[in-house]
C-alpha cells in the first residue's frame, strides 16, 4: 500500500474544498466561547498524571455537532471520522491523530446531558448560524428515518408485557437479561418493508441543509407525530413528502407539503406537478 504524503493529504483536501464542504463555513463559529461552560462541567481532580490525557472539550463537542448535523449514531460517528477527510479537518484531526470512539463520545454526551447544558449548547450554536447568516429560516424540510434495532428474540407473553410497559418476572429474576433487551424499540411495516426499532424525525433547514432540531420515537410512531412541534415563529416555508399531508402548519408558515392520493382517489396532473415542483425547490432552497 503506498504512503499517504503530507501533500497527498493537502490535495485532497483541496479537492474536497473545490466543491464545497459546507463544514468549511463552520469556520466562523467561535468555538472557543463554549469552553467555560463546557469546562465548568467537566472539572474535576485528577488522581495522577497516569494514563492517557482526555481529549479536548471543544473537539467532543464539535464531534457531537457531526452527529446532529449528519443524524449519526455513535458507532457511525467514530466510523465517519475515520473514514472522511472532511470530518477529520473540521475536528482539526491529522491521519496520525486518535479518532474519539463511540463509548467517549457518548460518556461526553451523557455528561453534558446529566449536567442540563446540551440544549444550551445548541440554542447558542444555532444562534450563531442565524447570526452569521448560514441558517435562513427561508425554507424547513421535516422528514423521517427508520433505525433498525438488533431483533429481539421474545416469547409472545413477554412482547404483549412490554407493550403494556410492564417487565417479564423472568427478567426482573435475571437482571443480565434485562440488560441485553430493548424495551423502548418496536415494530412497524412500510409498503413490503418489516422495521424493527426506532424513527428519527428531523428539521433541516433548506438553504443550508443542516439539521436544526431532531427527535427519536419507536418505529411505529407516525411521521406527522412529531411535525408541529418542529416549526416555530423563525420558519416561513414548510416543505416534508405525502406522509405528512393533511398536517396543519402554523398561519405564518407557508404550506408546502406534497399531497397524496387515495383508494379510488388518484392525484390529478395538476397535483403531480405540483409535487414535483414542491420537492425542487426543498433541494434548491
Amino acid at each position: 500500500m503506498k504512503q499517504i504524503s503530507f501533500f497527498s493529504e493537502e490535495n485532497r483536501l483541496q479537492k474536497l474544498s473545490k466543491p464545497g464542504d459546507c463544514l468549511e463555513r463552520l469556520k466562523i463559529i467561535d468555538w472557543e466561547s463554549f469552553r467555560p461552560i463546557i469546562a465548568s462541567v467537566l472539572i474535576r481532580e485528577r488522581k495522577s498524571n497516569a494514563g492517557r490525557p482526555p481529549y479536548d472539550c471543544i473537539l467532543l463537542f464539535k464531534t457531537i455537532v457531526l452527529q446532529r448535523l449528519y443524524n449519526l449514531s455513535d458507532d457511525q460517528t467514530e466510523y465517519q471520522i475515520n473514514d472522511r477527510m472532511s470530518f477529520m479537518r473540521f475536528l482539526g484531526l491529522g491521519l496520525d491523530d486518535k479518532v474519539p470512539d463511540a463509548k467517549t463520545i457518548w460518556l461526553f454526551k451523557d455528561t453534558l446531558t446529566k449536567a442540563g447544558i446540551m440544549e444550551q449548547l445548541f440554542s447558542q450554536f444555532n444562534q450563531m448560524l442565524e447570526d452569521r447568516g448560514i441558517i435562513t429560516h427561508k425554507g424547513t424540510i421535516a422528514d423521517a428515518t427508520f433505525v433498525d434495532a438488533p431483533r429481539q428474540r421474545n416469547s409472545h407473553d413477554e412482547n404483549k408485557k412490554i407493550k403494556n410497559g410492564e417487565i417479564p418476572e423472568e427478567w426482573k429474576k435475571t437482571p443480565y437479561k434485562k440488560l441485553q433487551k430493548d424495551t423502548d424499540a418496536r415494530w412497524t411495516k412500510k409498503g413490503n418493508e418489516t422495521h424493527y426499532g426506532y424513527k428519527d424525525h428531523v428539521k433541516v433547514d433548506a438553504e443550508s441543509k443542516l439539521i436544526l432540531d431532531y427527535a427519536v420515537t419507536p418505529a411505529n410512531v407516525h411521521d406527522s407525530n412529531e411535525f408541529e412541534m418542529f416549526f416555530n415563529e423563525k420558519d416561513k416555508v414548510g416543505y416534508a413528502d405525502s406522509a405528512y399531508a393533511g398536517k396543519k402548519l402554523p398561519k405564518h408558515v407557508r404550506n408546502e407539503i406534497c399531497e397524496k392520493d387515495y383508494r379510488n382517489t388518484p392525484l390529478t396532473k395538476e397535483q403531480k406537478e405540483d409535487n414535483r415542483r414542491k420537492s425542487k425547490n426543498s433541494l434548491s432552497d
